[in-house]
């Protein structure tokens, strides 16, 4: 990555101010902006998200907002209500007084003498949601805004319940959050008043997994925040990002053909991170391509991005399977509309013999499938991070659990672009059951690597808000989506579709064991075909970034991810590790570190046995002073109910100022 030292000689930087919101509230926050800027205002760029200015997100930040002040903005980073040095407690995501203050504080912005007036809004995966969610409420100030890594609906496409299956991510997140919720704000910049804001949080904050497990469908709590239920409320320039590997890619395609407002997007081959930081690679020169947006909206520039398509994607190439990847073979493509004419549906049946055959007559009589628990042990994270174990390792694991079918050797390449979909007859013999269905890359070794996938839960066959159980030895026909993904399978490859009746631990088993029955002559699989060799763009140019923060690595990351078995009982384990390291920050002499430890069970003929433990803890240090915290999570599932056990136990020194538990049992509705 270059460095660019003089671009960002004259940004002044100011560690800690305040900013009031409309009931008083005081919202911290950073700021890096030109040195003249009060004598020459510039437009602010604002990201506003919880995970701590002033430690967390900090190594981030100085890579991008130095940066994006040396383009002659002012960069603004704010944390959310109850979080990092703001006062308050958060209570859950995305909540109406959330966003009534980031109305209020682009208001505010707008209002300094050294801003011109105009505000954008920038953020990836938290701060992506709320971006689009400020946008559709309108605020006079903000003009534009770049959405990474995020989505326009909160049930059907955020790590809650894909498809109306539970994502066992959905865990994962919550322990995040509940450990990141018990920090306390930094005595150095509000003083003696930490404590007692430390202790609003602990008591305040509340355990998010059991509202979310609350709303099982897609009911008003989710609806709130889906800017989806009415694109016409966003009238703003809208920028989104996201990665094949990342959970959130399917919106970018949503907001680019939906918007009435301008939209681009981009989707390359990086899991959840900025793309100046893509992997897997390659990375791309993004702030100049931000800036360029920045410029066009924000300074009423003419810098011909308007002019270009507006959507590019990373066609990937073939890929041996592997749960980490540095780099992925590809080339970049354009589209100049979404859906594109360079794509057409084309339509796979399903033989009896196994095969997948394009425009081919569907096969006739059906097949049975009831998967053991252990297919999915290979299927990686609904939401890549890059860490090695989080994407799906080779598919014959999976395979041999489930039903599949596969085309001959490809005579020549087929390059997909867009959402494969596997249009699905079936029965099963219990009310509630899920099919997960996998597109596969085959070598012809018969390595098998996983493109694209979908979940579904069959009782939402009609309606993600008003499920209903289904009838056993009843025939139904549903339209299983798929991720969207770009990907070329080469010549003499085969193309695989696997189809499973679990995939745990990506999504919660089913409360039954089920048998499912694929009728072959109602079911398909559907590809969008890409014609190749059409719109070639130019290269973005390697990544950039300002210099990096003074920090001394005391303690390096490390991230873990294993498979294992108890010979003895049988139960399959998914254990977790990561280390986020621990870092000593030389300009604010604080040391900080987190540790998260997952662990993800079940036997392989027990439905109910599946359970999932997560633990967080979190270490802030000076000489004179130190907090930890440890968070629990244990979650496990009866027939009729999800139940919790957590704990929460809080440290200064030698002083215990929490010990708290809590245990929760949720009625499980259809799922």
């Amino acid at each position: 990555m270059k460095i660019d030292h003089d671009l960002t000689s004259n940004v002044r930087e100011i560690e800690h101010f305040e900013i009031p919101v409309e009931d008083g509230t005081k919202l911290a926050a950073r700021i890096w902006m030109p040195e003249d800027a009060k004598d020459n205002p510039v437009p602010a760029i604002l990201e506003y998200i919880p995970y701590r200015k002033n430690d967390k997100t900090l190594e981030r930040d100085f890579a991008r907002a130095p940066w994006l002040a040396g383009q002659g903005y002012a960069y603004v980073r704010v944390d959310l209500r109850g979080c990092g040095e703001s006062e308050g407690v958060m209570t859950d995501e995305y909540t109406q007084v959330e966003l009534r203050d980031g109305c209020d504080v682009i208001a505010w912005l707008a209002e300094q003498d050294w801003c011109d007036g105009g505000v954008g809004i920038v953020g990836i995966s938290w701060g992506g949601f709320n971006g689009l969610q400020l946008a559709a409420l309108r605020p006079p100030a903000l003009k534009a805004v770049v959405t990474i890594c995020s989505t326009d609906d909160r049930y059907a496409d955020d790590i809650h319940w894909m498809g109306g299956t539970m994502l066992v991510d959905q865990l994962s997140w919550a322990s995040i959050m509940f450990g990141i919720n018990t920090l306390p704000p930094d005595p150095i910049h509000v003083g003696d008043r930490w404590r007692g804001m430390w202790e609003d949080r602990l008591d305040g904050a509340g355990l998010w997994l059991k509202k979310w497990l609350r709303h099982q469908h897609r009911d008003a709590y989710w609806r709130h925040g889906s800017v989806c239920e009415n694109y016409a409320d966003i009238q703003v320039p809208v920028y989104a990002v996201s990665g094949w590997a990342d959970g959130y890619c399917r919106a970018v395609f949503r907001l680019v053909e939906n918007l009435e407002s301008p939209a681009k997007g981009i989707v390359g081959p990086w899991s959840h991170k900025y793309p100046h930081l893509g992997e897997p690679g390659p990375a791309i020169d993004w702030l100049t391509e931000e800036t360029r947006w920045w410029d066009q909206w924000l300074k009423g520039r003419d810098t011909g991005i308007m002019e270009e398509p507006p959507l590019r994607l990373y066609m990937q190439d073939h890929a041996e399977p592997a749960t980490h990847y540095d780099y992925r073979d590809g080339r970049w493509i354009t589209e100049g509309a979404w859906p594109s004419p360079n794509v057409t549906r084309t339509d796979y049946a399903l033989g009896s013999d196994g095969g997948l055959r394009a425009g081919a007559e569907a096969g006739t009589g059906s097949v049975e499938i009831s998967s053991p628990l252990w297919v999915g042990m290979h299927g990686g994270k609904w939401c890549s991070y890059a860490h090695p174990g989080d994407q799906p390792g080779d598919q014959r694991h999976d395979d041999a659990g489930s039903i599949t079918f596969q085309t001959d050797p490809l005579e020549t390449a087929v390059e997909i672009a867009g959402d494969p979909s596997l249009n699905l007859t079936f029965e099963v013999d219990r009310p509630v059951a899920q099919v997960a269905v996998r597109l596969s890359d085959v070598a012809p070794g018969g390595a098998a690597t996983r493109v694209s996938y979908g979940l579904f839960n069959l009782t939402h066959r009609d309606s993600h808000a008003e499920p209903e159980a289904l009838e056993p030895g009843r025939t139904y026909t549903v339209r299983v989506p798929m991720k969207h993904v770009a990907q070329t399978f080469r010549k003499g490859h085969r193309i695989r579709v696997g189809i499973s009746t679990s995939y745990f631990p990506l999504a919660w088993p089913t409360p039954e064991p089920v048998t499912m029955r694929v009728h072959l002559e109602g079911t398909a699989l559907s590809l969008p075909v890409r014609e190749p060799g059409t719109s070639k763009p130019g290269d973005f140019g390697p990544p950039r970034a300002a210099a990096p923060l003074p920090q001394t690595m005391e303690e390096p990351p490390q991230s873990e991810w294993s498979v294992s078995q108890d010979m003895d009982t049988g139960r399959i384990t998914v254990h977790v590790r990561d280390h986020e390291g621990g870092a000593h920050i030389e300009g604010q002499d604080l040391f900080h570190s987190a540790e998260g430890v997952e662990t993800y069970s079940v036997l392989p003929d027990d439905v109910l046995s599946a359970e999932g433990q997560v633990t967080w803890t979190h270490v802030m240090r000076r000489e004179d002073w130190e907090v930890v915290t440890v968070t629990k999570t244990r979650l496990w599932a009866t027939r009729d109910s999800w139940e919790i056990e957590a704990s929460l136990r809080a440290t200064e020194g030698e002083e215990v100022v929490r010990d708290v538990s809590w245990r929760e049992s949720i009625p499980r509705k259809l799922v």
